[in-house]
């Protein structure tokens, strides 16, 4: 399908959820002209949504004697943007409800009158031929966006960006922003009811106005052509149908520079001849500065260029067979107990990762911050990301389904031009029926027709020992449609082990690639105890339990890696013993401050003898 086909039946879909529905946000923001709105902005905690019939987001004041309204944004609570609000008031930790946020943006050289205290960022007005948009990087649940009183879009989806066109809302002096965030759960939210990590409620990601020309660079897809690691294939997208428009691809260290012109609904492609291309690979990245330019106007990006495949019960980078050696991690900052939002924080959680030795990383259970992900790829870290249908989902609501389709096709766009991407993940621990199968299904052909250059994974917890056979056996039939299976199995922590672990054989999908992707127990650290008894939540019982699971794994004929369940302790309330957890699971091999429980040194030499295995080879 072409772009322009699967980008048009993608915004169909969002807007059949909501009919203000936000766009999904253009490609690559961080290459545009871009001023952040991010710092502090002024916030109204409304526990019983009050804030539509009091109208807050018309942000009156009294011009009257005989007038007065029952709401301030001046004067009063003032959050952090990005970040969670749960993190930044201890009244707020636990909240789940809506939460309004303002902000003022003054357009031109005399500035109003604006009580004390008011968050104000200075716009410069759209010039003539000039287009302006307000970007989200992610607002966690819901959310509606007001502007001068007039709601311009709402948007469903906690981890993925939108946006809004707004250059022709904009009046000389005072323009007054309000959004209503929700982090409520709901039956039919993505994720559902319950879940195993913490809340957050909050604009989560940075804010931006973006500023394009008239006709723009909407989409792109720079990446190796499917015939050949000598030539590239790029895919253009313009901001509305126009035929013959130019657009040049220039990568100066490659020499390339060609020009495309778009056909009548926008699009344009076009493959080049490489010579010389060196291919990004885990632990050994290399990136291409790349320029797209159309109207005169560049759009800067750093892009490498690998391929990934199967081959039998192997998977392939750029041809060569590796082991994947992965962890998982929450966007959390456990030493501040707040969601990850800053490139600093990027750089905190993926060091750890280099530290212990992984090559990937399971990005866990939602698309995480666009800061991660570019990181990761300057690091050489593969990634696997993917969108959080876990468990607890109506798989019979279309409108669930709906909202899912646009999760993923929202992930995808934004991040499918960055190579450090090897999986797509469009599920976790899934229960198989009908309608479950029917769900997935779509969600595939959804990602498939988006992005067919990665492969595609979802993660199951029903793989279950067999006495019969003696072995480990799972029948889902889904997998079948995929191109790699994830088991997640908690052997000696929720399940007891049936013999010795070293004897145990494993019989699942053996005509394709099998990850482990998430096994292991809690235990605090500092806490010692008998290293068979699991509710000594001792180290020395992790470090155990994870000695056997490794030494299971070796009866795995197709094993292609492991993801360790996870990287830090974090957040959740579903964890509630009073003095072993408090609100922590502590499966981490790393502590909520940082600090190495027995069981990561235990990964930390696999996965070394594995890399020097890798590299005899």
């Amino acid at each position: 399908m072409k772009l322009h086909a699967m980008l048009a039946s993608g915004l169909l879909c969002l807007t059949s959820v909501a009919p203000l529905a936000a766009r999904p946000a253009m490609t690559n923001v961080y290459g545009r002209d871009c001023q952040s709105l991010n710092g502090k902005w002024a916030a109204i905690v409304d526990p019983y949504d009050q804030g539509i019939p009091k109208e807050i987001f018309l942000n009156r004041t009294p011009q009257q004697d005989t007038e007065f309204f029952e709401y301030a944004f001046e004067g009063g609570l003032r959050l952090e943007v990005p970040g969670d609000w749960n993190s930044q008031r201890p009244e707020l930790e636990y909240y789940e409800g809506t939460v309004w946020y303002a902000r003022h943006l003054v357009v031109g050289t005399s500035a109003p009158q604006l009580p004390e205290g008011a968050c104000v960022t200075p716009v410069e007005a759209p010039r003539d031929g000039e287009r302006l948009f307000l970007h989200f990087g992610a607002v966690n649940y819901r959310c509606n966006v007001y502007l001068n009183g007039e709601k311009i879009a709402s948007h469903e989806g906690g981890f993925t960006p939108f946006e809004i066109e707004i250059g022709d809302r904009l009046h000389e002096g005072d323009n007054f922003l309000a959004v209503e965030v929700n982090n409520r759960r709901t039956p039919d939210a993505i994720p559902a009811m319950a879940f195993d990590w913490w809340n957050y409620g909050g604009i989560t990601r940075d804010v931006m106005l973006v500023r394009t020309p008239e006709r723009y660079i909407r989409d792109y897809f720079l990446r190796l052509d499917d015939a050949s690691d000598k030539r590239l294939r790029l895919d253009v997208e313009l901001s509305e149908p126009a035929e013959g428009t130019e657009v040049t691809l220039r990568i100066p260290e490659l020499g390339v520079e060609k020009t495309l012109r778009t056909d009548g609904q926008g699009h344009g492609e076009v493959t080049v001849d490489v010579r010389n291309l060196k291919l990004w690979a885990p632990e050994a990245p290399y990136l291409y500065d790349v320029e797209l330019t159309c109207g005169g106007v560049s759009l800067d990006d750093r892009i490498g260029f690998r391929r990934i495949a199967v081959d039998g019960t192997k998977v392939l980078v750029n041809g060569r067979e590796v082991f994947l050696r992965s962890i998982s991690f929450h966007e959390e900052i456990p030493q501040r107990r707040g969601r990850a939002c800053t490139p600093a924080d990027a750089r905190m959680l993926l060091s750890e990762v280099q530290a212990l030795g992984a090559n990937m990383v399971r990005l866990a259970h939602y698309p995480q911050n666009e800061h991660t992900v570019r990181m990761a790829e300057e690091m050489g870290i593969l990634l696997w990301e993917e969108i959080p249908i876990w468990q607890g989902i109506d798989f019979t609501d279309e409108s669930t389904a709906a909202k899912a389709r646009g999760m993923l096709q929202e992930m995808i766009v934004r991040d499918r031009n960055r190579c450090a991407i090897g999986f797509w993940g469009i599920a976790n621990e899934t229960r198989p029926s009908e309608a479950r199968n029917a769900f997935l299904s779509r969600l595939l052909e959804t990602g498939r027709s988006l992005d067919n250059s990665r492969l595609y994974v979802a993660a199951f917890d029903n793989a279950y020992y067999m006495k019969q056979s003696d072995r480990f056996e799972m029948h889902d039939e889904f997998t079948r449609l995929l191109d790699v299976v994830a088991v997640n199995k908690y052997m000696g922590w929720y399940a007891p082990w049936p013999k010795d672990p070293a004897s145990i054989q494993w019989a699942i999908c053996l005509d394709k690639p099998l990850i482990i992707s998430e096994f292991g127990g809690e235990a605090l650290y500092g806490q010692h105890g008998d290293r068979r008894r699991a509710s000594s939540w001792s180290e020395e019982h992790q470090e155990q339990l994870y000695a056997d699971n490794l030494a299971m794994f070796e009866n795995i004929p197709n094993l292609v890696g492991i993801s360790p369940w996870i990287l830090f302790d974090f957040r959740s309330p579903f964890r509630f013993h009073p003095v072993n957890q408090e609100g922590w699971n502590r499966k981490g091999l790393l502590s909520d401050r940082g600090q190495r429980k027995k069981a990561w040194y235990v990964i930390h030499d696999y996965y070394r003898s594995k890399r020097e295995e890798q590299s005899r080879n």
